[in-house]
């Protein structure tokens, strides 16, 4: 007689396949989702490019600090470009022709295969991948699991690239003429403050079937296809936008859950973690010497500079921002990347009034714990690039901004800053030091616009507050995207 009280089998945990695009603000950002769906006792693979993983063992401590987690582990894939390849700036395109070409039949034997087993060796459950990488959908259907689609941008670009169709149809793209001013009418809910100017980079193209241009457009359309979609934002952020994604008709599932840094840092503290320490995510080693610098300065008196890990600039442009930074007179904190320069015709002297000027009252360094400095109560602005990663986390910091934008996603987010949100200045296609000048003042001095664009930001930073904590709308989205998951691996056990 069998015994009635026989305990069945414990069912799998539910395992989690993370595939993030290769470059760092993509990375980074999917590993806090990686971390906060370990917290929530998932198992997690994160697969990176070898690229991508290799320099961030070398910069950061991701190794020693995920493997606190027992059902965590990194697996990697080739991104098909070689070593020295710089896979940012506009190299990035090539990336995306390589991904498409060289990692995807690899990914697709790995998957296919059962090689992307979890540590205790639980076949995939789920697969998270990038919205840039829909081929995930293709092979997560052909092992009968479901794919989630992350966009790293904002909701209003993932809108725009949508549209891309619908702009060429009407004839609003390509552009006709060189006047960055003139509306744009057919992107749903932003007719009354869109130009042409704002669209994302890649729609500036003379020619409607430029590659880059086409292959947003193609893999935004090919996003309907996903089983949901998440956008590291808040319903009280972006909601109007939401809404027209959720309206469009050919969309499923839909998560909000940004911003994933406060939800981290929250969910660590609830678990005891040392929240404390530098949780680098990137594949640059940050200089925290800053940090002793922003401690001597007074509140609200420094100007954090940075333009992300992946833009390049000219000399020209670096002496312009220099010179606007200087001769506002306001202290700054400036990071300034060895490869963020485009020329490299050794003419690397600085004017010694520049030399002078940053010896009294500025910091310089390669990198810098962005979190930890917009968090720090020295900082008064921001002039960043506008990628969404800085945009959010100055938002959550409550910090105004000064956008200046170079590609993709930065001309729209920036526009939402200066024109939507109200949280900072747009500058771009300004690279001058007059304009420079002029932003840092009036955002740093209270009595002039700046008193304006800190209610803004203070504001802003509330909402998300409030969205992330416990019960907020992010919150329950985030809580929502976990028992689903966890759902769908109980019928697959």
């Amino acid at each position: 007689m069998k015994d009635k009280h026989k305990m069945k089998p414990t069912p799998s945990r539910p395992h989690v396949l993370l595939f993030p695009f290769p470059v760092q603000s993509h990375a980074s950002v999917m590993l806090k989702l990686a971390e906060l769906l370990c917290l929530a006792d998932l198992d997690v693979t994160f697969l990176n490019s070898d690229h991508i993983q290799s320099r961030l063992l070398r910069s950061s401590d991701v190794e020693s600090r995920f493997g606190r987690y027992p059902g965590f582990r990194f697996t990697t894939i080739t991104d098909g470009l070689p070593e020295d390849h710089p896979r940012r700036g506009y190299g990035a395109q090539e990336l995306f022709r390589s991904m498409k070409a060289a990692t995807r039949p690899v990914f697709g034997e790995m998957l296919l295969s059962g090689r992307l087993r979890s540590a205790s060796g639980t076949p995939v459950m789920c697969v998270i991948a990038d919205g840039l990488l829909t081929f995930a959908v293709d092979f997560a259907k052909e092992i009968g699991v479901r794919c989630f689609l992350f966009r790293t941008t904002s909701a209003a670009c993932f809108w725009a690239n949508l549209c891309i169709p619908k702009l060429i149809e009407a004839g609003e793209l390509p552009f006709k003429g060189n006047d960055l001013d003139k509306p744009v009418k057919n992107v749903p809910g932003m007719e009354k403050f869109l130009r042409r100017g704002d669209l994302p980079s890649y729609c500036r193209s003379v020619d409607a079937a430029e590659t880059t241009l086409q292959f947003i457009a193609n893999e935004s359309q090919q996003n309907a296809r996903a089983d949901a979609l998440i956008f590291n934002t808040f319903e009280e952020l972006e909601s109007p936008i939401l809404t027209h994604i959720r309206n469009h008709g050919s969309f499923p599932e839909l998560y909000a859950i940004g911003p994933l840094h406060v939800h981290l840092k929250s969910r660590l503290v609830a678990a005891n973690a040392n929240v404390l320490v530098s949780r680098n995510n990137g594949i640059l080693r940050e200089d925290r010497s800053c940090m002793g610098w922003l401690n001597d300065q007074p509140p609200k008196s420094v100007v954090f500079v940075s333009f992300g890990g992946l833009v390049v600039i000219t000399r020209e442009q670096v002496m312009e921002l220099w010179y606007g930074l200087v001769n506002s007179g306001v202290s700054f904190l400036w990071v300034l990347r060895p490869d963020s320069v485009a020329e490299q015709d050794g003419s690397d002297r600085i004017p010694a009034e520049l030399a002078e000027a940053t010896n009294q009252r500025g910091y310089l360094v390669a990198w810098a714990p962005q979190e930890e400095v917009l968090a720090h109560l020295a900082i008064g602005c921001f002039l960043s690039h506008g990628g969404w990663n800085s945009t959010l986390e100055a938002v959550a910091a409550g910090i105004p901004m000064i956008c200046w934008p170079c590609f993709a996603d930065q001309t729209l987010n920036s526009r939402f800053v200066g024109r939507v949100w109200r949280n900072g200045v747009d500058v771009k296609d300004a690279c001058d030091r007059a304009v420079v000048e002029r932003a840092v003042r009036d955002l740093m001095d209270p009595e002039r616009d700046g008193g304006e664009f800190r209610d803004s930001a203070e504001r802003m930073a509330k909402l998300a507050g409030t969205s992330s904590g416990f019960g907020g709308l992010s919150y329950r989205h985030l809580e929502r995207l976990i028992l689903d998951i966890k759902n769908m691996a109980a019928h697959q056990n």
